[in-house]
């Protein structure tokens, strides 16, 4: 009979992460969808470069709005409350976008759904986390950055669905469909529970007993309630750690969580997930739905190498896949430089080129700073001000990405592709110097040796 309840509650864990890592994939959708879409509506409105980028950028501000504000809101609401909010906002996003009509309805459109992408990016993976059994929890929660890759991925193979190269408003279908998985995630959430934690925390640990009892292994009930009672105390206690996390045993561990974040984006990732087209145009794809086609090799690419990643960052170990990372998109992005320089010369094979280290480009970023940025994040900070660390890399994250992203198209006219690739490289370089002194070997550590660590004033690299 226990047999059986197990595999019920398994049966259950599983349900429920699939339709609240729903909020992951609309995430990667929402972030995604503007690449395909936006050589249509910029032909469309005969935009400027920089009306563009304020466009691609707003869905980015209303991002760090959300993540902002979402902490506290989710702890007063609950996790449930504000993950259903956050698949109201996506639906209206997307019908909002979908029917705007005058690039600052688009822009506001934007800005609207990029709060949901920042409440989602914060609520999901901690409904997952504190939802999930105690031996399944980080393969889950890992879940849901899995399905932010694939949600990018999902937008190019929409955008390639309903690109017309006649017709200048298929952008408008391209943001619709978004209606789809935020309804899903909508009606789902209705029929969730809230999380044990979060009832336990407001006193009602009667409910959030009987929910754990249907997802936790029964042998591990109990331990799970008296470790979430310890939390609790602990966070009640934990009301000054934004003065806390400056003290000076912790500033190398916050110049860590915001330095890997500037890394991971001004290394010049979001210019490749948010400008493929223009890229690809840059290159000799004339036709929008060929940029297009070509830019779905690039989310097929990063969700297999997302994949990888995950089965091998506990075997490589972070220093060692950092540094290969950051040196294999190093080496890429010369090489896009210097292919750009002698465009002439490489003629029609340019393209192809292009593609194959676009490619090259986007395998070293998913197997090293695209998950090894979140992960490192949530293993240097001692368990008391852990919540704020996060909350402080997740806004950096967020910010450097506004800026790069906001800037990009300014860089090709200015510098020219060769020289914004050359400055993406440069930054590069400074991450090899910047990680050999400061990213640690977090592998194999107990979270609180690594906060002894840190009391002891020793380096990072000596981890």
């Amino acid at each position: 009979m226990r047999q059986n309840n197990r595999k019920q509650n398994k049966t259950l864990v599983i349900i429920i992460t699939a339709v609240a890592a729903t909020g992951g994939l609309l995430f990667g959708f929402d972030t995604g969808v503007i690449s395909g879409a936006k050589p249509f509506f910029r032909d469309f409105w005969s935009l400027t470069d920089k009306q563009i980028e304020w466009i691609t950028t707003a869905g980015l501000f209303g991002a760090i709005f959300g993540a902002a504000f979402s902490g506290r809101i989710t702890d007063i609401l609950g996790r449930k409350i504000v993950i259903i909010a956050s698949a109201v906002i996506f639906a209206i996003g997307a019908l909002w976008t979908g029917w705007a009509g005058s690039p600052s309805s688009l822009f506001v459109g934007r800005l609207f759904i990029g709060i949901a992408i920042g409440i989602s990016s914060y609520s999901v993976p901690m409904y997952i986390a504190e939802i999930a059994p105690t031996k399944q929890r980080g393969a889950l929660v890992s879940a849901f950055q899995l399905l932010i890759t694939i949600g990018i991925f999902v937008s190019y193979l929409s955008d390639l669905a309903f690109a017309e190269e006649s017709n200048l408003e298929s952008w408008r279908p391209m943001f619709l469909i978004g209606v789809v998985p935020a309804m899903i995630l909508l009606i789902g959430m209705f029929f969730l529970p809230e999380t044990p934690r979060f009832l336990i925390g407001k006193g009602n640990e009667a409910k959030g007993r009987k929910i754990l009892e249907r997802l936790e292994d029964p042998d591990l009930v109990e331990e799970s309630i008296n470790k979430m009672k310890e939390e609790i105390a602990l966070a009640s206690q934990s009301a000054h750690s934004w003065r806390e996390i400056l003290q000076p045993w912790l500033r190398t561990a916050l110049f860590i969580g915001v330095g890997i974040m500037f890394i991971q984006q001004f290394i010049g990732i979001n210019t490749v997930i948010y400008y493929c087209p223009e890229i690809f145009e840059n290159a000799g794809f004339e036709s929008k739905v060929a940029q297009i086609a070509a830019s779905v090799s690039v989310g097929v690419v990063n969700v297999l190498f997302t994949v990888i990643s995950m089965m091998i960052i506990d075997k490589i170990g972070r220093r060692k896949l950092y540094f290969l990372g950051v040196t294999g998109n190093v080496i890429a992005l010369i090489a896009l430089a210097i292919s750009f320089a002698f465009r002439d010369s490489l003629g029609s094979s340019m393209k192809w080129v292009t593609v194959s280290l676009v490619l090259l480009y986007i395998v070293f970023f998913a197997i090293s700073l695209g998950p090894l940025g979140w992960l490192i994040i949530s293993e240097i900070y001692p368990l008391k001000v852990r919540g704020v660390g996060m909350s402080i890399g997740a806004l950096s994250n967020w910010g450097f990405n506004a800026v790069v992203t906001f800037t990009f198209l300014t860089f090709l006219r200015i510098l020219s592709p060769t020289g914004a690739f050359l400055v993406y490289a440069g930054v590069g370089v400074l991450g090899l110097i910047w990680g050999y002194y400061f990213i640690p070997e977090t592998k194999g550590h107990t979270l609180e040796h690594i906060e002894e660590h840190w009391r002891q004033g020793k380096k990072p690299k000596e981890l």
